[in-house]
Parts: structure tokens; C-alpha cells; sequence
């Protein structure tokens, strides 16, 4: 491991004016994107609300914490080895604990060619509330808001997890499995240590299994879906050994720690008073609704569920750029060939366009930069090398694994028949299922928004991160409900402080090399 010093502090080069890209988002995606571009002759600028690279599925201990083997946590980490390296001994400029809360077009801002400006505006802070940088970000004290210029942006903003509320989701003790897995790798703590894993989808076996190994007690893990669907896509499946053999490297230490799978069935109930001391486990049939009279109850003092993964669209959508429905349900981004969006000038890759992993993220990220190069720098030449064939070729396998995966894991429309009425759906506010029938049913509501109005469901600090599906699901009803909210154009992505918003083009920090 790395010095802190070096494993925190951005490293802000010479650069003079608006730089050539700036990228958005410092995981897998963001990294080969930020790199390749540099690489080619590009100035780049990379903005990551965190303070070391690696997103969320390279996250990984602070060095303070003594881990001598982060790699253990991982796979593939020899790829994200590389890419800090690269990064590390390179030319981009890294703007660390920087919130970005908006990307405009500059009125009437051209370069050099007459070509359009983007400027991104962000916060600083660990959590965008200023504060300044500890670590040695450049941070000063108190708020600071920024404001860099580039040429082209890439989106590379990952996601959030999908939350599907039952009875008790509430209690103290049930995180996200995502949340759980996090803690381990940043943290390494577990966050219990008996831990039922349920929900759906491939990041369950990771979580159980990584968990398992750091010595947590897995009595069960729960998955609503099952796995029968992969082999309804033998070509697919066979496309891509190395998920197979990923697979059964979970599998194998799901074995070894007697982890024991309970498919087709999901968490209904958690119980407890102070914190989670037990969950009821029911069958599910096809649509994912509880077989009456199957319920059993598991003891545990922690619960890692999630059903899923959504893409992280504000930034995109606020743009205008243009959506496509995934097959399970959530909302991505619609790219071409190339990763650019609907809107000139601006790309994505990684999980923006659909989730799929990170070897589809690094494959996205490497041919962004590589294609936002040949734009910026008029050499269209770079595009018909073999390098970019293959990458586009990998695309297209990783990408059709990514709709198979979509596609068995989608939630049933059932799944509403979990809650009962005392159930919170959205904890921000407060809002329980029966005050959202209760819009339905008495005052007529027929969409999320309409229920939002009229129970503030989705208006708290989240802004419907969290109950966004569970609302939109109730207001659909049971003919056809969709998984996810459709996607909605917002000013601001993050909560901004309001002095952030009295500096736009005007106290605003600029980042160059020159100041």
C-alpha cells in the first residue's frame, strides 16, 4: 500500500484555459477514460465525489487502516493496479471530494474553433458541504464552490441501489448489499455477525461470499429470482468463461463457509425492537408474490438486501440527453457506437448506459477516450485501429451479457404484496403504503408524481433514491408496473449549499494550472 499522502492528494498539473474533457466520476469507467484520453494528447480533468479513485467496486481500505492486501477483496485488482498507475505517473489533473451538481453549456462560451464549453459546476467537501480537503485536496476551509470548463464530458457516474420496502426495512441492522459490502472493503467491518444476504441479482453471491470470508455467519442467502434464466442464453453464457468461472468462485466459498441458497423466495419481514434480531424468508411464485403459508423465520442481527442496481442518470438527464428502458426495468442512457449521448459533446460509459459490470465499464471507459480524442483532436485515423475493433467488439459480448443478467434478475409485479399498510415506503418523509393507496384509491392519483404531490413521498434528502420504485410500482398498479421511475430533468443532482448557488459565474473557483 501507498502513503496517505499519495493515495489522497490530487495532483493539479500546468494547464492553461479550458481543458480538452473533463470526466465525471473516478470508478472503472472513469479511470480508462480519463486515462486513455491523456494518453493521447488530451487535457483532462477528473472530478470524483470520493477521496481516492476506484468508485464503488474498487473502493478499498484507507491506508491509516493498516490493510496489507485490499486485493483480497477484489477482482480483477491488477486492472485497477494499473490504472492508478497510469494514472498516478500521467498528466490529468485530479479534483478529489468534488460534489458535481450540474453541467451547463456556457452561453455564448467557445474555445479555440468556435466549438461549444461545457462547465461543470461542483461543491467541495467530504460531503459537498465545503469543509475543505484533510487529506491534502487543495481543500480550503469553508465552502467552495468550482466551476471547471472542458470541451467534451464523460459521464461515468455509476449507480445506486434499488430498494424494494417490506415490514421492518427500517430496524437498525438491515443495510443495503451494496452498504454491506462497502464497509468491508473501506472499512473492514462487518455489519453484523449472523447476516442473512437477500434480494436479487449476481452482487448477492459477492456480498455472501466476501462476508462469509471475513468471518460473518451466513445463515441463508435469499434470492427472488434464481438462476435458470442464464441457461436460456446457452451462446450468451458461453460467450463469457470468465463470469462462469467468477461464479463458481463464489459458489465454491459459499460451499466452503455452508452458506446455504434459498431460491425463488425473498425477505418479507424483518423483526426486532432496538436493531434487526430475525427476518421471515416466504416462497415466491413467478411474480414474485409470497406463497401464502411458506413463511419461515431466520435468526440473524444483520440484513445486507438489495434488488439490484439503478443507473445515477441527474447529471445526464439534466442535460436532455436521451433514455432507453433496460430489461429490468430501470432507466439507461441511449449511446452510439462511440458512448456519445443524444446531446453533442457529451459521453458515458460504464454503468450510465445500462448495468453490466466492471469489465463492460473499463471497456467503455478506454473506447470513450479514445473516441472523444479522434473528435478533439481531428484524427479520425485513431477510431480504425484494431485496438478500437476489438474494444467494440468486447462491448457488444459484454453488453449482450448485461440484458441476459438484466433480464433474469427484473422484479416481479407481485412484489407489493409484501407491505402492509404500517409500512414506510419513503423514510425521508415518512410515508407509509397506506397513505400512497390512499392517494391512489380515494383521490385518484394514477402516477408517481401526482402521489408525490400528494403525500410528499420523494421529496426528502434522497429525492426518491430510495422509494422512487416502490412508489411509482404502487401508482402503477398491477397491470404492466414499471420497475423505476422514469427519469426526470432536474436543476441541481446533489443537495447544493445555497452560497454554492449565489458563486455561480461569480465567486466560483476556475481550476487551471495557473490558479
Amino acid at each position: 500500500m501507498r502513503d496517505s499522502a499519495s493515495e489522497t492528494a490530487p495532483e493539479q498539473r500546468a494547464h492553461a484555459g479550458p481543458y480538452d474533457l473533463a470526466v465525471i466520476g473516478a470508478g472503472p469507467a472513469g479511470l480508462a477514460g480519463a486515462v486513455t484520453a491523456a494518453e493521447l494528447g488530451l487535457s483532462v480533468a477528473l472530478l470524483d465525489s470520493s477521496a481516492r479513485p476506484g468508485g464503488q467496486y474498487y473502493r478499498h481500505p484507507d491506508p491509516a487502516l493498516g490493510a496489507t492486501r485490499p486485493e483480497a477483496l477484489h477482482h480483477d485488482w491488477a486492472a485497477f493496479a494499473d490504472l492508478r498507475h497510469r494514472l498516478d505517473s500521467g498528466t490529468v489533473t485530479r479534483l478529489t471530494r468534488h460534489h458535481v451538481w450540474t453541467v451547463v453549456r456556457e452561453d455564448g462560451g467557445t474555445a479555440e474553433g468556435g466549438e461549444d464549453l461545457w462547465a461543470v459546476h461542483a461543491v467541495t467537501g467530504s460531503d459537498g458541504a465545503g469543509g475543505g480537503d484533510p487529506d491534502g485536496g487543495g481543500g480550503s476551509a469553508g465552502e467552495r464552490p468550482v466551476r471547471v470548463r472542458a470541451r467534451a464530458v464523460l459521464l461515468a457516474t455509476g449507480t445506486y441501489e434499488r430498494h424494494l420496502p417490506f415490514p421492518g426495512w427500517t430496524l437498525p441492522g438491515v443495510v443495503a448489499a451494496g452498504g454491506a459490502q462497502a464497509m468491508l472493503k473501506s472499512g473492514l467491518v462487518l455489519p453484523g455477525s449472523r447476516v442473512v444476504v437477500a434480494g436479487s441479482g449476481p452482487l448477492l453471491l459477492a456480498v455472501a461470499a466476501s462476508l462469509a470470508s471475513a468471518g460473518a455467519r451466513v445463515p441463508a442467502l435469499v434470492e427472488a429470482s434464481g438462476y435458470l434464466a442464464y441457461a436460456r442464453e446457452p451462446r450468451t453464457l458461453l460467450a463469457h468463461p470468465h463470469k462462469l468461472l467468477e461464479g463458481a468462485t463464489h459458489g465454491a466459498a459459499l460451499l466452503r463457509h455452508r452458506v446455504r441458497p434459498r431460491l425463488r423466495s425473498a425477505v418479507t419481514r424483518a423483526h426486532g425492537t432496538d436493531r434487526v434480531e430475525a427476518v421471515t424468508v416466504s416462497r415466491l411464485d413467478r411474480d414474485w408474490r409470497p406463497v401464502p403459508g411458506t413463511g419461515r423465520r431466520i435468526a440473524c442481527d444483520a440484513l445486507a438486501i438489495g434488488h439490484g442496481l439503478v443507473p445515477q442518470l441527474e447529471l445526464a438527464t439534466g442535460l436532455g440527453c436521451a433514455t432507453r428502458r433496460a430489461p429490468d426495468g430501470t432507466h439507461a442512457l441511449a449511446l452510439n457506437a462511440l458512448q456519445s449521448t443524444s446531446v453533442p459533446g457529451v459521453y458515458a460509459a460504464g454503468e450510465a448506459g445500462g448495468v453490466g459490470g466492471a469489465p463492460l465499464a473499463l471497456t467503455e471507459g478506454e473506447l470513450a477516450g479514445v473516441a472523444i480524442a479522434a473528435r478533439t483532436l481531428g484524427r479520425p485515423a485513431l477510431l480504425d485501429g484494431p485496438r478500437v475493433r476489438e474494444l467494440r467488439r468486447r462491448r457488444h459480448r459484454l453488453r449482450a451479457f448485461a440484458e441476459v443478467m438484466a433480464r433474469a434478475h427484473a422484479p416481479g409485479e407481485g412484489w407489493t404484496r409484501w407491505l402492509d399498510d404500517a409500512t414506510e415506503v419513503c423514510r425521508c418523509e415518512e410515508v407509509t403504503a397506506g397513505s400512497v393507496r390512499e392517494a391512489i384509491d380515494d383521490y385518484g392519483a394514477r402516477d408517481a408524481r401526482t402521489v408525490k404531490l400528494l403525500t410528499r413521498a420523494g421529496m426528502g434528502w434522497c429525492q426518491g433514491r430510495m422509494c422512487g420504485t416502490a412508489v411509482t410500482c404502487l401508482a402503477a398498479g398491477a397491470a404492466g408496473a414499471p420497475q423505476s421511475p422514469p427519469p426526470e430533468r432536474r436543476p441541481l443532482s446533489v443537495p447544493v449549499p445555497l452560497g454554492a448557488l449565489a458563486a455561480v459565474d461569480g465567486d466560483e473557483e476556475t481550476p487551471t494550472a495557473g490558479g
